[in-house]
C-alpha cells in the first residue's frame, strides 16, 4: 500500500492555532477520502511551531473504476419504427457512449457507464491545496498582494507520494521534497517519507509533539533535580511550551529570595502564565528558581538566555512586590469604597452594589443550610474587596486569591480568607470546587446574582456570546449544589435576586422563566454524561426541579430502576390511558364516592387514595403497578364522559387522582402518549 506525506512550512505559529490546525487536517482529509471513495489505514500528525505535517498511509493505487446504469428517455420515445430516435440517440451522446450498447429495461432506455477511477497521486495533486486553504482560525493574516489568508506566511511545501514528488502549490509556494531544519541549525532536509521524524531529528526538530513532550517533561525534570528541586508540571503549560519549541533544552535560572514576599500565586503567576517558565520547588515549598525552556540549539549562548530571562522575571517581580507592599498598608475592608466607582453591568449598579445583593443573597442561604451566619456574611462581603487593589488590576486573573492572601494579612479568620478566594471556583469545567461552606454560600449567591442580572439588562446568550460566563456561573451553581448536597432552593433564590436587581424588571414572571429554563438546560447538559435526556425530561417536566435538586437526582435514580422492572409497561400504559382522556380536562378536588355508580370506580378510589404520594418514588411505582387491573377495569366497564356531567365529572376527578400519583414519579407522556 501506499503513503502520502503533506508538509506545510511557515513562519513562527501561535501556539494555540497548532492543534487546531492538526484536527483540520485530519478532517480535511478524512473528507477528501470520503468524496473521493478511497480508504487509507493510518493517518499520523506532526506538529511544530514552523510545520503542520500529515502522514497518510494504507492508500490505494487509484479510485476503483465506477460502472453505473442511467435511465434514459421511455422505450416509445427512444425508438420508431425499430429504429434510434433523435432523442435517444442524444441519450447515448450525452453519457459517451455507443448507441449500440443501449438496452431496454422496465419499459425505458438504459445506458451503461463506466467511469475510469483517477490514480491516488492524481486526486491528491488536485485537492490538497484545498484542504490547506480550507483551515481557518482567529486572527489569519494576508502578507505579499496575496487575497488569500493563512495564519502565518507560508515558506515551503513538502509533498510527497511514497518517495515521489506529487506536486501542488499555495499561493507562490510550489512544493518539493526539500524541508528545514531548526532556524538556528540552517540546514535543509531532503526528506525520505519513510524515515521522515528521524531525518529532521538530525536536523534538530523533533517533529512529534507527544515525543516532544515527553522530552521536555524528562529534561527539564532532571535538570530540576540536579540542583534538589522538583516540577510541577502544569498541563496547560506543558502544551504551550511543546508548541512554542522544536529542540527543547532547559535552562536554569533564578532570582533574589526577596521577591518571594508576595503571595507565591503572583510569583507563579508571572512565571508561568505571563513567562512560560516552569516554578521549581523543594518540600512544596516555592524556590526562587525557574527553568525555561530554550528553543535553542548550539553550545554557546545559554548565558545570555539564562541573563535575558532572569531580566525579564525580575522586572515583573518588582512591578509585583510594590503593589503588594503598597495594597497592604491598609486592610482589605478599606477597598470596599473603591467597588462604587467600578461598574459591574452597564445600567446595573456598581460592583459594590453587587456586593451588597451578594452579602444578602448570602445571609438567606446561611440561614436556610444552618451555616454559620457571621463568617457567611463577611466573606459576601469582602469577596469583591480586592478588584480594586493595585496587584489585581495588574494580574487580573488573580482575583480572589490576592483577596484571601490579603485577608490573611489584616487577620481575618481563615475561613473568611479560603471563602473569598473559593467563592470564584469552579474557575472552569474541570476546575475543583469550594471545599468551605463560605465559599460554597457566597459562591452560589455570586453566580446566580450575575446570571440574573445578565438577563435582566438583555443581553443575548448564545453559542459566540456569553457576557460574563453566565453558562459557567450557572454550571459553577449547580455542581456545588449537587456535589456539596446542599438542600437549597434555587427557584427562591432566583426570584429573590430578581427582586434585589438595581433596575424595575417590567415583567418579573417572563424574567423568572426565561431564567428557570435557562439552569434546567444545563442542568440536562451537566447530567447528561450520566442520565439519558428523555429520564431527565420525563423528572424535569411536571415539577419544580430547581426547588429541590437532591429530590430530582433521586427521582431520576428510582426512574431508572422502575424502568428495569417487569411491570414497567403495564405500568406506563396505564398511566398513558389516563393522561390521553383527562388531557385538559383535569380536575384537582376529591371525587364523591357517592356518585360512584359501579363497584371498578370505588375500587380504583380505594387503591390511588390510599398511595401517599411523600414515599419514595419506587414504592409509589409498586404500589400503582398493584392498580394497574383495576386501572384497566375501571376504563373496560364504564365511560368517563358519562352523559350526566355530575358523574363525568367525578370520574375525571378520579382520573385526575391516580394521574397524580403517576406525576409523583414523572411525567409518563414522555413514554407513552
Amino acid at each position: 500500500m501506499n503513503k502520502y506525506l503533506l508538509e506545510i512550512g511557515t513562519e513562527e505559529l501561535p501556539y494555540k492555532f497548532i492543534p487546531d490546525a492538526v484536527k483540520q487536517l485530519v478532517a480535511g482529509f478524512e473528507k477528501f477520502a470520503k468524496e473521493n471513495e478511497i480508504t487509507f489505514s493510518n493517518i499520523k500528525t506532526y506538529a511544530t511551531p514552523r510545520r503542520l505535517t500529515v502522514l497518510l498511509e494504507g492508500l490505494p493505487d487509484k479510485k476503483e473504476d465506477v460502472v453505473k446504469t442511467v435511465k434514459g428517455p421511455a422505450e416509445n420515445i427512444a425508438y420508431k419504427d425499430g429504429n434510434l430516435t433523435p432523442a435517444a440517440q442524444g441519450f447515448a451522446k450525452k453519457n459517451g457512449v455507443d448507441p449500440s450498447t443501449l438496452f431496454v429495461k422496465d419499459n425505458y432506455v438504459w445506458a451503461k457507464t463506466e467511469e475510469k477511477g483517477k490514480s491516488t497521486k492524481e486526486l491528491l495533486e488536485e485537492n490538497v491545496s484545498k484542504i490547506i486553504s480550507s483551515l481557518n482560525g482567529s486572527h489569519f493574516m494576508r502578507w505579499a498582494d496575496f487575497d488569500v489568508k493563512f495564519q502565518r506566511p507560508i515558506r515551503w511545501l513538502v509533498s510527497l507520494f511514497n518517495n515521489e514528488e506529487a506536486k501542488i502549490s499555495f499561493l507562490d509556494v510550489t512544493s518539493g521534497r526539500i524541508s528545514r531544519g531548526h532556524r538556528f541549525a540552517d540546514m535543509s532536509v531532503e526528506v525520505d517519507i519513510d524515515n521522515y521524524e528521524q531525518e529532521l531529528y538530525k536536523a534538530k526538530v523533533i517533529a512529534d509533539a507527544e515525543k516532544r513532550k515527553a522530552e521536555i517533561v524528562k529534561s527539564a525534570s532532571e535538570a530540576a533535580k540536579s540542583i534538589g528541586a522538583e516540577i510541577v508540571f502544569d498541563e496547560d503549560l506543558l502544551d504551550e511550551v511543546t508548541y512554542l519549541t522544536e529542540w527543547p533544552v532547559p535552562v536554569i535560572c533564578d532570582f533574589d529570595e526577596k521577591y518571594l514576599k508576595v503571595p507565591d500565586k503572583v510569583t507563579v503567576t508571572v512565571m508561568a502564565v505571563h513567562q512560560r517558565y516552569f516554578p521549581l520547588y523543594k518540600d512544596g515549598k516555592l524556590l526562587n528558581k525557574f527553568i525555561t525552556m530554550a528553543n535553542f540549539v548550539g553550545n554557546d549562548g545559554f548565558d545570555n538566555i539564562k541573563a535575558g530571562n532572569e531580566r525579564v522575571v525580575v522586572a515583573r517581580l518588582e512591578d509585583g512586590v510594590f503593589f503588594f507592599d503598597e495594597d497592604t498598608k491598609k486592610p482589605l475592608e478599606a477597598y470596599l469604597e473603591n467597588l462604587k466607582d467600578m461598574t459591574f453591568q452597564k445600567g446595573m449598579g456598581s460592583i459594590y452594589d453587587k456586593t451588597m445583593r451578594v452579602v444578602e443573597l448570602s445571609e438567606k442561604l446561611a440561614k436556610e443550610t444552618n451555616a454559620p451566619v457571621d463568617t457567611v456574611t463577611r466573606t459576601a462581603k469582602l469577596c469583591k474587596a480586592d478588584l480594586a487593589t493595585q496587584l489585581v488590576f495588574e494580574f487580573t486573573e488573580l482575583q480572589g486569591f490576592i483577596g484571601c492572601d490579603y485577608a490573611k494579612h489584616c487577620g481575618e479568620k481563615p475561613e473568611v480568607a479560603e471563602g473569598i478566594k473559593e467563592h470564584y471556583f469552579p474557575l472552569n469545567a474541570t476546575s475543583e470546587l469550594a471545599k468551605g461552606i463560605e465559599g460554597k454560600l457566597v459562591g452560589i449567591a455570586d453566580k446566580v446574582d450575575t446570571v440574573v442580572v445578565i438577563f435582566a439588562s438583555g443581553a443575548k446568550i448564545s453559542g459566540s456570546q456569553d457576557p460574563l460566563g453566565v453558562r459557567r456561573a450557572a454550571l459553577g451553581v449547580l455542581k456545588t449544589i449537587l456535589n456539596s448536597d446542599l438542600n437549597i432552593n434555587l427557584t427562591d433564590l432566583i426570584k429573590k435576586a430578581i427582586e434585589l436587581l438595581p433596575v424595575k424588571v417590567e415583567d418579573e414572571k417572563a424574567l423568572f422563566d426565561k431564567i428557570y429554563d435557562f439552569f434546567v438546560q444545563r442542568l440536562t447538559i451537566l447530567l447528561s454524561d450520566t442520565y439519558k435526556n428523555d429520564i431527565m425530561d420525563a423528572c424535569i417536566a411536571n415539577t419544580d426541579v430547581l426547588a429541590d435538586l437532591k429530590g430530582f437526582i433521586s427521582r431520576v435514580n428510582a426512574l431508572l430502576n422502575i424502568i428495569g422492572k417487569d411491570y414497567f409497561a403495564a405500568l406506563s400504559e396505564s398511566a398513558g390511558r389516563i393522561i390521553r382522556i383527562i388531557k385538559g380536562k383535569e380536575i384537582a378536588e376529591m371525587p364523591s364516592a357517592d356518585l360512584f355508580k359501579e363497584d371498578c370506580e370505588k375500587a380504583l378510589f380505594d387503591a390511588v387514595n390510599a398511595i401517599d404520594e411523600k414515599q419514595n418514588s419506587e414504592k409509589i411505582a409498586d404500589e400503582l403497578a398493584a392498580c394497574t387491573d383495576k386501572i384497566g377495569n375501571f376504563f373496560d366497564k364504564v365511560l368517563v364522559m358519562d352523559k350526566d356531567e355530575a358523574v363525568k365529572n367525578n370520574r375525571l376527578k378520579l382520573l385526575t387522582l391516580a394521574k397524580s400519583k403517576f406525576d409523583a414519579i414523572c411525567d409518563f407522556s414522555k413514554f407513552s402518549v
